[in-house]
């Protein structure tokens, strides 16, 4: 604020954001279902293969949380290819759940989603630096309420939960083995931490959850 060249920076601001949109409106136009891509300030991010124990992590958390939610009716989880459209940026999370009142206004035809109640980042070499830096910042600044950060190389998660008051992320926990991870916007939903990386132990998990 002060700044004499404040008018000025504004104003480059804002034709900034401008070109952004359009940008923004091309990337929309040029997307397809079979491409995984993300735009990102102004840029489309586009997503490499990843390692078997990432694609495992996120099956695993989906398949739990998916079932669960299904059979209680609480609202919609989806797994990477959902694009989730907020205020500037456009992700693809590795799952995301919206609550019912959200949820009922979904459609068959949609490719547009707005932000969700959790949403779910598995950690990879190339999406860690992003996944803990502007989709933290940006998350949080949409009134995302809770963000896990799963790590599937150490098999931890850090969960998150959002501040009313800073509008910023603070660290509930960190959870490992057979840690009870308990999802602070999916009512009644409790795993064990092993259940998101372990097979055995996520289709045991399941079998619970199912039968309860």
């Amino acid at each position: 604020m002060k700044a004499p060249n404040l008018p000025q920076l504004i104003e480059q601001a804002q034709r900034a954001l401008r070109e952004e949109a359009r940008k923004r409106q091309e990337f929309y136009a040029w997307l397809k279902e079979d491409v995984k891509a993300e735009f990102i300030n102004g840029q489309v991010v586009m997503h490499s293969p990843v390692k078997e124990r990432h694609w495992t992590a996120v099956g695993n958390i989906y398949r739990l949380l998916s079932s669960f939610v299904i059979k209680n009716k609480l609202g919609r989880v989806a797994s990477e290819k959902a694009l989730v459209t907020l205020k500037r940026n456009d992700y693809e999370p590795d799952v995301c759940f919206w609550k019912q009142e959200k949820a009922a206004q979904f459609t068959a035809d949609q490719m547009k989603f707005p932000a969700p109640d959790l949403i779910v980042e598995v950690l990879s070499k190339g999406t860690a630096r992003i996944d803990r830096g502007i989709k933290f910042t940006d998350y949080a600044a949409n009134g995302i309420a809770e963000y896990w950060i799963v790590n599937p190389s150490k098999q931890l998660v850090e969960q998150y939960t959002l501040d009313a008051a800073t509008n910023e992320y603070a660290l509930i926990n960190t959870y490992t083995g057979q840690d009870i991870l308990t999802a602070q916007q999916v009512n009644g939903f409790a795993v064990s931490t092993l259940s998101l990386f372990d097979e055995t132990a996520n289709m045991q998990t399941l079998a619970t959850l199912l039968s309860t």
